[in-house]
């Protein structure tokens, strides 16, 4: 609509710099030093709220961090709309392998580097504008409730007590999140579908102490050893995952849905060539795009132990850690998957050290319906806002609060993400495209329009 693009051209700066500032507080949910500055950015999140028109907004404390909730409210005979968000990120490290600050935001290129860029502030920020773009113009054509929440990023563990809590203040039709991806600008696609996520750390104990690795080497097992056998022994020649019971839920795409998925644009070579890998690895039998949508996974996204300062320590450590997770797919459960996992990896230790397993966070992995009225509305304001009509993918990652939403509140989940795969979120140059923010900004309002009309 005219009236919304005139709006955005005259405050388009503005809504540009008011990202750049939430960007600046290190909301890092993981890190309890950094607990005043998710307070402070909940508190910046409100503000906003209120400013883009909201009739009123508060903050929510939680025994973590607290949840930001706001809302618009013109009729109770009109849909409702709960958007969510998170206002958390990850921490910044690796510092020393980010090109600028984390936490001191900088446009090249055109694109938005910092932490928090795309994930989630930079997506979640799109629509308190989009908001503000209908309320300002006076053309907002439905009710919209926002819950924004600072533990995203560590798990979301007081979230499910919020919902129980607030049933009838969270009441709506539909939930609305942008925290997941596109293929690309050019071709726009809609996500259907999330991986669940089981997240274990393990520790190996060997002696009683450090040893002297000349002294008892040879005679005493070693932790880093032993673990790093056991996390290899967890695949096999193939890359299938040895755990016994774990493919047990899993279901098989047909060969359409196959076809349908691998339909999607995508070069295997200018894929491997932006990652700086000569060849892709995974499970045998799947393509990519299967692998990293529609197939579980296990990796080690941390291992610690022994001496790693500058030279060298001739030490047998008496004790080796990891950081594992698991990527779960429909029918998967993240406490079966937990359990399998703790069984299978206890038993695999040797005599000669003692295993403990401990559970983390975990989610359900979700399939989102495309015959909803909600569906439909997003696919037709991409397909207004981009000129095409977006393609169905299964996004990799894992929102573990989705599953939650309709558990506790009844309620499906559209997701209307705008960030592009290689935004490095989760890792050093985070980034998001300007253009992206603002096409997102332009989309979100035809969802509100073309779900009202089509209510």
């Amino acid at each position: 609509m005219q009236v919304w693009n005139d709006y955005m051209a005259a405050n388009k700066q503005r809504f540009l710099d008011e990202l750049l500032d939430l960007l600046r507080i290190p909301s890092v949910s993981a890190d309890s030093k950094y607990k005043a500055d998710v307070a402070r950015c909940a508190d910046a999140v409100k503000d906003s709220l209120l400013k883009a028109g909201c009739d009123n907004a508060e903050i929510c404390p939680t025994p973590g961090h607290p949840i930001v909730y706001g809302e618009k409210m013109i009729d109770p005979k009109l849909p409702t709309v709960l958007v969510y968000g998170h206002y958390d990120v990850q921490p910044p490290d690796p510092l020393e392998l980010w090109h600028s600050g984390p936490f001191e935001p900088v446009i090249k290129d055109e694109k938005i580097y910092a932490r928090g860029a795309c994930d989630d502030k930079g997506q979640m920020f799109m629509h308190v504008k989009a908001i503000e773009v209908m309320v300002k113009t006076n053309t907002l054509p439905c009710n919209v409730k926002f819950m924004i929440e600072g533990e995203e990023e560590v798990g979301s563990s007081n979230l499910g007590k919020f919902l129980e809590s607030n049933k009838e203040k969270l009441k709506a039709d539909i939930v609305l999140v942008s925290d997941t991806s596109m293929i690309s600008m050019e071709h726009p696609s809609l996500e259907t579908g999330l991986r669940g996520l089981a997240y274990m750390e393990v520790e190996v104990v060997g002696p009683n102490r450090d040893l002297h690795s000349g002294v008892y080497g040879g005679a005493v097992a070693n932790p880093i050893n032993i673990l790093a056998k056991m996390i290899a022994s967890l695949h096999d020649e193939n890359n299938h995952i040895t755990i016994p019971g774990f493919y047990d839920k899993v279901q098989d795409l047909t060969e359409a849905e196959r076809a349908a998925l691998n339909s999607a644009p995508f070069n295997l070579e200018e894929y491997q060539e932006e990652l700086g890998i000569k060849e892709v690895m995974g499970e045998k039998g799947y393509t990519t795009l299967e692998r990293t949508g529609t197939r579980p996974t296990l990796d080690v996204n941390g291992i610690w132990g022994g001496y790693i300062g500058e030279g060298a320590k001739t030490v047998l450590p008496s004790k080796a850690n990891a950081k594992i997770s698991m990527r779960l797919v429909p029918n998967q459960s993240s406490d079966e998957i937990s359990a399998l996992f703790q069984k299978h990896f206890e038993s695999i230790a040797p005599a000669g050290v003692k295993v403990k397993v401990t559970p983390h966070h975990g989610g359900e992995p979700v399939v989102t319906p495309t015959d909803s009225v909600a569906y439909k509305a997003a696919a037709k304001a991409i397909q207004t806002a981009f000129g095409k009509d977006p393609i169905p993918t299964r996004g990799g990652g894992s929102i573990p609060i989705i599953a939650l939403f309709e558990r506790v509140l009844g309620l499906k989940t559209v997701l209307l993400g705008f960030g592009l795969d290689n935004d490095n979120i989760h890792s050093p140059n985070e980034k998001y495209d300007v253009y992206n923010y603002f096409k997102g900004i332009e989309t979100i309002p035809y969802f509100h329009k073309y779900l009202a009309e089509m209510s």
